[in-house]
C-alpha cells in the first residue's frame, strides 16, 4: 500500500498562524502544473510499482487549480502509476474558491474526499486569522458540495482561539457536528516564529497560547466528538465509523508515501526526501531535468523514534510485535520502570500488545514519545 501527495503551493492570501510553504504569485499556477506533470512521470519508480491507494491535493490550496489543471495531473497519474479500483481522492479546499461548477468538475476528475478549511464559524476570528472566507460562506459551501455529490467531508477547526471563555468554542463545535460531516480534523493553535502571528506575539502585541486554557478546549473537543458519535483515531482527526482518512492513516502506519511539487516529502521505508521549498528553484530544476530535492537517509533508530512518534497519536497505538520483529527493540523490557509510572498515572495502557494513550496521557503525547525514544 502506498500513497501520493501532491502539494500545490500557491494561496490567495497569507493565514495569520501559516508556516506552510506557498506562494502568491497565481499567475505561476499553469507553469506549476506543468511541471507537476513531469515531476509525476520522473518520479513513477520511486514506490517500487507499489499500488496506489491514496491521492491526496494538499498545499497552499490546491482548490486554485482549474479543471484543466486537475484533468491534466490525473490522466498523469491514471497513465504512469498503478492505481487501486477505488481509491480514495481528496482534495484541500477553502470555501472561496468552490463554486458549484467547480465542486462539479472535481467530483467528475475522481475527487472523492474534499477536506474544506473551516477553521472558525466566527468572523471575529476568521478575519483576526486573516482567511479569506466567512461563517456562511463555509456552511453554503459545504450544502453545495453535498448537492454535487460528495459523501465524504472533512472540516478543520481551529482551537484555542482567543477568549475570555469558552463560549465562542462551543458555539463552533455546535455548528460543526450540526452539519454531519464525515470527517472532523482540529489543531491547537500554534504560533509559529516566521509568521504573523509569531511576529505578533514578539511585538507584544498577542499573548502567547495559554496551555490549560488549550487543555481546557481539548477535553471539551473530546467530549463533544464521543457524544456525537465522532471515533478519535489520531489525536487531532475524528471520523464516523468507516471514514478515517485512509491517506493520513497510512502516514501514521509507517507505509511508504510519495511527495509531489515544492516542499513535498516522500518516505520509502529507510529515507527521505524533502523536495526544495522554494518555487523558482524548484521549477528551474525541474526543468533542467532534476528533482531539486535533500535525500535523508534514517538510521534504525531514527526509523524506530518515527514510529513511536506517530504510532501513539493514533487510537491503533505503539504495536510491540512491530518494533521486536522488525527492528530487534524490546520496549517494554526497556522501558519498563517508565511505562509502569506511566499506567499508573493513567497516562497509557497496554492492549494486545500495543501501548495505547488514554485521553490524559494524549496531552502529553509528545512528551512521552520523546522520553521512549531509542538512542
Amino acid at each position: 500500500m502506498a500513497g501520493l501527495y501532491i502539494h500545490i503551493p500557491f494561496c490567495k492570501k497569507a493565514c495569520h498562524y501559516c508556516d506552510f510553504h506557498f506562494s502568491q504569485s497565481l499567475g505561476q499556477i499553469d507553469e506549476m502544473v506543468d511541471a507537476i506533470g513531469e515531476e509525476l512521470i520522473m518520479q513513477s519508480d520511486f514506490l517500487g510499482r507499489d499500488t496506489i491507494y491514496t491521492i491526496y491535493f494538499g498545499g497552499g490550496t490546491p482548490s486554485l487549480l482549474e479543471g484543466p489543471h486537475l484533468k491534466k495531473l490525473m490522466g498523469i497519474i491514471q497513465s504512469e502509476y498503478v492505481l487501486s479500483s477505488n481509491p480514495e481522492v481528496t482534495m484541500e479546499a477553502n470555501p472561496d474558491d468552490l463554486t458549484e461548477e467547480k465542486l462539479t468538475t472535481f467530483f467528475n476528475l475522481g475527487v472523492n474526499r474534499l477536506s474544506i478549511g473551516v477553521q472558525s464559524f466566527n468572523d471575529k476570528h476568521l478575519k483576526w486569522m486573516n482567511r479569506q472566507h466567512t461563517s456562511k460562506e463555509a456552511i453554503d459551501t459545504f450544502h453545495l458540495a453535498r448537492k454535487v455529490g460528495f459523501e465524504n467531508i472533512s472540516l478543520d477547526l481551529i482551537y484555542a482561539l482567543p477568549g475570555e471563555n469558552h463560549e465562542n468554542w462551543l458555539n463552533d463545535l455546535e455548528m460543526m457536528v450540526g452539519l454531519r460531516p464525515e470527517h472532523i480534523s482540529s489543531y491547537c493553535l500554534t504560533i509559529e516564529p516566521q509568521t504573523a502571528f509569531g511576529n505578533w506575539l514578539k511585538k507584544g502585541k498577542i499573548k502567547a497560547i495559554d496551555e490549560d486554557f488549550a487543555a481546557d478546549q481539548f477535553e471539551i473537543l473530546l467530549d463533544t466528538m464521543a457524544k456525537y458519535g465522532y471515533d478519535q483515531y489520531e489525536i487531532s482527526n475524528f471520523a464516523q465509523p468507516g471514514y478515517e482518512s485512509q491517506h493520513n492513516s497510512a502516514y501514521w502506519k509507517d507505509e511508504k508515501y510519495l511527495g509531489i511539487g515544492p516542499s513535498a516529502h516522500s518516505y520509502s521505508g529507510k529515507f527521505r526526501k524533502a523536495n526544495v521549498a522554494n518555487n523558482a528553484k524548484y521549477l528551474k530544476g525541474i526543468k533542467e531535468g532534476e528533482v531539486p530535492a535533500e535525500v535523508i537517509t534514517l538510521s534504525p533508530e531514527d526509523q524506530v523514534n518515527e514510529y513511536i512518534l506517530t504510532s501513539l497519536r493514533t487510537k491503533w497505538g505503539c504495536d510491540m510485535s512491530r518494533l521486536k520483529t522488525k527492528y530487534n527493540v524490546d520496549l517494554l523490557s526497556e522501558q519498563e520502570h517508565y511505562l509502569n509510572k506511566l499506567a499508573s498515572q493513567d497516562l497509557i495502557y497496554e492492549d494486545e500488545g500495543c501501548l495505547i494513550l488514554t485521553n490524559k496521557g494524549k496531552l502529553l503525547a509528545d512528551k512521552i514519545a520523546s522520553d521512549l525514544f531509542i538512542e
